[in-house]
């Protein structure tokens, strides 16, 4: 499922038009982008929750030459199912 699928689908399941279901989705993912970038965690109680992660520092290797190059620390959002969610899909 990409994004104009999702919208497709909350439009149908909401009653809403694609127009209405895509300013939905935007906005709900506009917020959780905007809250992470803040460094807060998103929790969607049954679904899961985002959250920024700080990568460390480390050495990698360029498998061409075989030489060693730097890998800076960053940042990366994480997403941990919630238990809701687990049992829906293990059913």
């Amino acid at each position: 499922m990409n994004k104009s699928d999702l919208i497709a689908a909350v439009a149908d399941k909401a009653g809403l038009s694609k127009v209405q279901a895509s300013a939905a989705v935007e906005a709900a993912i506009d917020s959780i982008v905007d809250k992470l970038k803040q460094g807060e965690e998103v929790r969607l109680v049954g679904f899961g929750t985002f959250e920024v992660v700080q990568r460390a520092a480390g050495v990698g290797r360029n498998l061409r030459t075989g030489q060693a190059i730097k890998i800076p620390a960053s940042k990366t959002p994480k997403f941990r199912a919630g238990q809701v969610l687990k049992d829906a899909i293990n059913r």
